[in-house]
């Protein structure tokens, strides 16, 4: 049965292009997915990610079990509201499922995880937490909305009670805090996102979820959907659970290692495949690619470079750069970034060359080096 977020209603009725996500009727557009991609880009814009999974989690030894649990080391988290980005990975260092962890108090975490992949993160995380006595809760009463752009955060800033501004408007990048909004909502507001623009993500009671999207758009912010939620994540380098990454694939070959802390005294779970993979240097690995031709790099098709073949992962138009973008996933071997790499995308038949480039390929609105060589 397709599952409906809060504000599904208020989607339909700003006349937005519906579909399937993982289960869920979502908005893919509004109109214009071009509009909405430039509207995050150049002001503000606004995504219900209600999909999502917020579970608490809490306990005496709760911290202890995250050690266990994620790849990036918790013990990084030291100030109440901090937060960061990792992977949740099986014994053989899969990658079960990608979070955000945010350090609460002493005996609260915070998780949210993907919406497709909510009922293996829950059992893998009961299963696991039972030896620590941390209770896992589900908060399915809550609702999420992504405000982002590099306006996005004074528009919320605006809707928050006058006690509360400063604090929030002088969050850190990936720091969250608890507020009230100006009617008196219990909101969480924290500065993470996945477009690569800065902005909000607010958590807050799903039955004030419709009231607080409809004074966001009375501030000037565009609703958003999927279409561009994706071109946007893709343009700022950020992997897709499900489609650049899962359990067939460990950090290192998603591009991901950043988010791996090989803490001294620290045993988590997949830690051996890591340490392996480490040692041999042999992971494949992600990079990516821009297509100065015309057409679009699509997922799933032939990628073939010196040390052997891959494929295409993500692949999209990209509308800030006018140019196809995607991420690939290729043997291990060093690729120099630039047109001579010798990599080459077979598309309907035909060996199309492609440039092999560092991303993210946008950051906040502008071209990296080398994207438009």
């Amino acid at each position: 049965m397709t599952r409906k977020t809060i504000l599904n209603d208020t989607h339909r009725a700003q006349g937005a292009r519906m579909v399937d996500f993982g289960g869920w009727d979502m908005p893919l557009n509004y109109g214009s997915q071009i509009e909405e991609h430039h509207q995050v880009r150049r002001d503000a814009g606004m995504f219900d990610v209600s999909h999502m999974t917020v579970v608490d989690l809490r306990g005496e030894r709760v911290r202890p079990f995250l050690r266990t649990l994620v790849a990036n080391s918790v013990d990084k988290l030291k100030k109440p509201g901090k937060a960061f980005y990792t992977c949740m990975l099986d014994e053989n260092g899969g990658v079960i499922d990608d979070l955000i962890v945010y350090f609460m108090e002493d005996r609260w975490f915070r998780l949210v995880v993907n919406a497709a992949t909510r009922d293996k993160d829950l059992a893998w995380i009961v299963r696991q937490a039972e030896p620590f006595a941390v209770e896992v809760e589900e908060r399915p009463e809550l609702a999420m909305i992504a405000v982002q752009g590099p306006n996005a955060r004074e528009r919320v800033v605006a809707l928050v009670d006058a006690e509360d501004r400063d604090r929030v408007a002088g969050l850190a990048r990936f720091s969250a805090a608890q507020a009230r909004g100006a009617d008196g909502a219990a909101l969480f507001v924290a500065r993470t996102g996945y477009t690569g623009e800065d902005g909000f993500e607010v958590v807050l009671p799903a039955s004030d979820a419709v009231a607080f999207w409809t004074a966001l758009a009375a501030a000037g912010v565009h609703p958003a959907g999927l279409g561009a939620r994706d071109t946007l994540r893709l343009e700022a380098g950020m992997a897709l659970y499900g489609q650049d990454m899962d359990e067939t694939v460990t950090p290192y070959e998603a591009a991901l290692g950043w988010t791996v802390a090989l803490d001294a005294d620290r045993a988590f779970i997949g830690r051996e495949r890591l340490e392996r993979q480490q040692a041999a240097g042999d992971a494949r690995q992600l990079i990516g690619l821009v297509m100065d031709d015309k057409g679009v790099l699509r997922h799933g098709q032939k990628v073939t470079t010196p040390h052997g073949e891959g494929e295409i992962l993500s692949g999209t138009f990209s509308p800030t750069l006018g140019k196809s973008i995607a991420f690939a996933r290729v043997p291990a071997g060093e690729l120099a970034p630039g047109g001579d790499a010798g990599v080459q995308v077979d598309i309907r038949g035909k060996a199309v060359p492609v440039r092999v480039v560092k991303f993210p390929f946008v950051r906040e609105g502008q071209p990296q080096p080398g994207v438009l060589a």
